[in-house]
């Protein structure tokens, strides 16, 4: 029986898979960089752009709006640029979940995975959803009264009726993906392409009918509850307010990474991606609301279908035409990058022993997880057809978030990660021994007065602890926050005086990181302004965290627990670095032992896979 101590139990749960590790992959590297970044754009700028603008200007910023665009695309790139790192250190399908497994350990990487499970199947119900009841909606709702009277469904929390439609598109969308990567992404390189060459007909006809004097409407022409005119109606509250609505526009670029292992170059090609797909992204956002805030007064906009609604008054039917069909066929594009990571992240999972195995098998033909993909196309159909999603979808946004605070500390902890080799080399030369190190006062170790320039086991558990105690100061400060959001106007000199209390300690902890020596590891992609940067990322998405509902974190907190049921029965027994760790301790024990003949056969036999009987029959 294994010693389940603490001390043990700790060690189980924080085990690292090797950054190096060795395996060779089992998934055809086909994407080039154009079809990363196509794969980036098409999952994020999906039917938001047709939206979001609209939204936001009327309910939040006004015109602002695209400060609001701005301020979200600075804060994804934050995030983005985090990901472009590890994507060229692990090019490996898991996307955040192998981040965190070669970084913190196996624990918190199967609780990743298994929100990043949620995310994308929550993810692709939704968009496939939508897909549905936007054609449904231009064929006069026909299929929604059919099904509704000749298949109710009549339980309370569930849809009123199975949509056929919804769970055919997705199985068939699942096909589509698991009939191979190259296939896949050229059916969304397509949707990609037409989506954008919508938007920039969008711009380009919404030129001819701009005003400027759009952005400065005086007060005593805006209707009451639609703020006080100008540029910005709702004041800085209002465009901080829009800037969190318009960063979820933005969720979706994270794909590209679950498809590192399937890339011809991810080292270059990953980064590159990241960075050109947010960077078309914002562009498309900026120049969609600027052109629709100055053709019509903000007050004015339609919530659910801004740019149709804007053609229609200026006459533009093909426009308003063109735009539907855009919005069609940005739906295809988000649901095909919204279903193409889900089984990546399955594959990496089982691949690694913390799922069940069946869902890592790679088909022989499609060089794809062909099964893996068509049941998670099923579980996906399912939730479409047959669960109304709409209290669901905040659940996307915990996952999405915490990936994202997740990927920024871990970059953060492997830039100053120990480099083994180096440390020993520093020690046994007697730069600075471990003696001295120990004996170091604190703050001298802190701040790093002594100049050391070299990263040892000292320095990395430093920043560990800094990380640590970042992501918890960031709750207490966005608390604190969040009452300058709410209540712009009636903050006190006590409510700043506060604030700015609360921000010193956050300051101090990122001084104390970059004040450490960083890891000698030489990388083809690095974030800058390290640690400021990853710490601003961290920060921005524990804030957006907490305003999400309560019922949300409820949910949430059911679906971990059904994880941690699966990980205490099964991932935790059949973990390949379990199994591992089992190979190494059974070879070194017949090493040990003096029968060199059963060694030799047993090797002969299984090559490095000695039994773990033979660890019992030795010892």
């Amino acid at each position: 029986m294994p010693n389940w101590s603490v001390t043990n139990a700790f060690r189980v749960l924080t085990r690292r898979k090797p950054l190096e590790d060795s395996t060779e992959s089992k998934l055809a590297k086909v994407l080039s960089a154009f079809d990363l970044t196509a794969l980036g754009i098409g999952s994020t700028l999906g039917v938001g752009v047709y939206v979001l603008a609209g939204e936001v200007s009327k309910s939040h910023a006004g015109p602002a709006v695209v400060i609001s665009f701005l301020i979200a695309a600075v804060a994804s790139i934050f995030a983005g640029l985090c990901y472009a790192e590890f994507g060229a250190r692990v090019p490996k399908a898991g996307s955040a979940y192998i981040y965190s497994y070669v970084t913190i350990g196996e624990f918190i990487a199967f609780l990743i995975g298994w929100n990043l499970i949620l995310e994308y199947a929550i993810g692709s119900a939704s968009v496939v959803k939508g897909l549905s009841t936007y054609l449904d909606s231009l064929c006069g709702y026909a299929m929604r009264d059919f099904l509704a009277e000749h298949l109710p469904i009549n339980v309370q929390g569930l849809s009123a009726y199975p949509d056929l439609f919804a769970f055919i598109v997705t199985i068939l969308f699942s096909w589509a993906i698991a009939s191979g990567a190259k296939e896949s992404t050229r059916v969304n390189n397509i949707f990609t392409m037409l989506n954008l060459g919508v938007v920039l007909f969008v711009i380009i006809a919404g030129l001819f009918k701009v005003s400027s004097s759009n952005w400065s409407i005086p007060k005593s022409q805006v209707p009451e509850g639609y703020g006080d005119g100008g540029f910005m109606p709702y004041g800085v509250s209002g465009i901080i307010k829009g800037a969190a609505v318009c960063f979820y526009g933005f969720i979706g670029f994270d794909c590209i990474a679950t498809a590192g292992e399937e890339a011809k170059n991810p080292k270059k090609s990953i980064p590159f991606a990241v960075i050109v797909s947010l960077a078309m992204i914002f562009l498309a956002y900026f120049g969609v609301s600027t052109v629709l805030t100055m053709m019509l007064p903000y007050y004015a906009q339609d919530e659910s279908a801004p740019l149709p609604h804007v053609f229609r008054i200026y006459g533009w039917h093909v426009a308003e035409y063109v735009v539907t069909i855009g919005a069609m066929f940005g739906l295809c594009a988000s649901l095909m990058g919204a279903m193409f990571p889900l089984p990546r992240i399955v594959f990496a999972m089982s691949n690694d022993g913390l799922l069940f195995k069946c869902l890592g098998e790679i088909s022989t033909k499609y060089k794809t997880p062909f099964k893996g993909t068509m049941l998670t196309g099923l579980l996906c159909g399912i939730l479409a057809a047959i669960f109304n999603l709409s209290q669901l979808v905040n659940m996307m946004s915990i996952g999405t978030l915490l990936a994202y605070s997740m990927v920024a500390s871990c970059v953060l902890m492997l830039r100053y990660e120990v480099d083994d080799r180096r440390d020993s080399r520093i020690l046994g030369n007697g730069r600075l021994s471990m003696g001295q190190e120990q004996s170091c006062s604190l703050w001298r170790r802190l701040f790093n007065l002594n100049g050391q320039t070299i990263s040892t086991r000292q320095t990395a558990r430093i920043v560990t602890a800094m990380v640590t105690l970042f992501s918890i100061w960031s709750l207490v400060f966005s608390q604190v926050l969040t009452k300058f959001e709410e209540d712009f106007e009636h903050t006190t000199q006590f409510d700043v005086l506060l604030l700015i209390l609360a921000g010193i300690p956050l300051i101090l902890m990122l001084f104390i990181i970059s004040r450490q020596p960083t890891s000698g590891v030489q990388l083809s992609f690095k974030v800058p302004l390290v640690p400021w940067l990853p710490g601003i990322s961290i920060l921005i998405n524990i804030y957006l965290m907490i305003k999400l509902d309560i019922l949300t974190w409820v949910r949430f907190s059911i679906w971990i627990t059904i994880g941690l049921a699966i990980f205490l029965s099964y991932g935790i027994r059949h973990s390949r670095l379990r199994q591992r760790e089992q190979r190494n301790n059974s070879i070194a024990l017949l090493r040990d032992s003096s029968d060199t003949t059963l060694l030799s056969q047993e090797r002969s036999k299984y090559g490095n896979e000695v039994p773990l009987i033979l660890m019992h029959t030795t010892s």
